[in-house]
């Protein structure tokens, strides 16, 4: 196993991952195959996670424990928390693989942004079965190539720390804050909305495009049908 405090300075695209169990509450985090991770306690550093790396997959529940535990060892030491963080009780269901609904995509009803008409490959999307301390939806191409589209709302405050880009133009209520990512303040919080990768390699040395061609329609949708999803206030 290694132990790592681990800064999130990239937005919820690099934890976020379609196949993870989630735990949220009073603790925070998720656990995939080879990956477990939780936030520290409220008043520790904001974008800090205790991740716990192993060779072996399974014992889900124990990794889980294991991540709190040690988010709760690294605030001892740092003297950032009052509270400890409780025992996760229970973890979210892996989301299942499907073909994906271009009409209704990731479950988000109406979301459907325009394909480029060139991409003709066979696509299965994951998406988490819980929305907290993130929600996320991971579209794959059925080959090696090309990087998978990412689409993640991150709910919990705690899990970034990137101020506002006051050069970029926001988007309604919403403000770029790194690449691909937007904050909107919903019901008195801040939650993410990012938008990552979906670039597909051409065959034979060609450049290649993005999944969606209209990369602009596609986070102004993603906006509209996920802050809607989360009971957030109209964004755009």
């Amino acid at each position: 196993m290694r132990f790592t405090l681990k800064p999130n300075r990239d937005g919820p695209s690099e934890f976020a991952a379609g196949d993870a169990r989630l735990f949220s509450g009073g603790s925070a985090g998720s656990v995939t195959s080879r990956v477990a991770w939780a936030l520290l306690p409220e008043g520790c550093p904001k974008g800090l996670r205790a991740e716990v790396r192993t060779d072996v997959a399974g014992h889900d529940e124990a990794r889980a424990r294991l991540a709190v535990a040690f988010a709760n060892g690294a605030a001892r030491n740092h003297s950032c928390a009052d509270r400890t963080l409780p025992v996760p009780t229970g973890l979210s269901a892996k989301g299942s693989e499907a073909a994906p609904d271009w009409n209704n995509l990731c479950g988000l009803p109406g979301f459907a942004p325009a394909r480029d008409p060139n991409v003709q490959w066979t696509y299965r999307q994951q998406v988490t079965t819980a929305s907290a301390p993130f929600w996320t939806c991971s579209i794959s191409r059925q080959s090696t190539s090309g990087l998978p589209q990412i689409l993640a709302i991150t709910t919990d405050p705690r899990s970034i720390t990137v101020p506002p880009q006051p050069d970029n133009e926001p988007l309604g209520r919403a403000r770029w804050v790194a690449r691909g990512t937007l904050v909107a303040t919903c019901q008195g919080r801040d939650v993410y909305f990012t938008v990552d990768g979906g670039f597909e390699a051409a065959l034979r040395g060609g450049l290649g495009d993005y999944l969606f061609s209209d990369q602009n329609d596609l986070v102004r949708q993603f906006l509209t049908a996920g802050g809607k999803a989360i009971g957030c206030e109209p964004i755009l």
